[in-house]
């Protein structure tokens, strides 16, 4: 093994990490974490606060709207940061309310991650898909990295 290799990642190398969590709130604040700890690894700190921001609220939706496990994904590739939550509802997220609607309904304490993550992400979607014999769905949002 030469001097330099494993010990940081080429630039421009697709990489990916899966945190599979409990269904429990307290998970968020360690997606959180965990998402700034690895993209600083990844000297993508830039990325980081947005990126909080995505796993935040998809992984807090998916443990207040679904009963199942959880999982966040953080994937890397064609310059690309990808922030996806997995849960087990496989029914198709509720649309996000325009930013219009969302400076009338100021006073609303919930139904607005959705438009925060459409907002603040390049791109975003969702897609059914199954973890385990588990149907459920991914819902994410991309960061452009350059």
């Amino acid at each position: 093994m030469s001097e330099t290799e494993g010990t940081v990642p080429a630039g421009n190398e697709p990489w990916e990490y899966v945190l599979h969590i409990p269904h429990d709130l307290r998970a968020v604040t360690v997606c959180r974490r965990t998402v700034r700890l690895i993209l600083t690894m990844h000297g993508l700190i830039r990325l980081a606060d947005v990126a909080e921001l995505l796993a935040t609220e998809l992984v807090s939706n998916a443990v207040r709207h679904t009963k199942g496990p959880v999982a966040l994904r953080l994937r890397m590739r064609d310059g690309f940061l990808r922030v996806g939550a997995w849960d087990t509802d496989p029914e198709p997220p509720m649309p996000p309310p325009s930013v219009e609607v969302l400076t009338q309904l100021t006073y609303l304490e919930e139904g607005r991650g959705l438009a925060l993550v459409s907002s603040c992400a390049d791109l975003w979607g969702w897609q059914p898909l199954s973890r385990g014999g588990i149907k459920g769905k991914y819902v994410w949002g991309d960061l452009a990295a350059a």
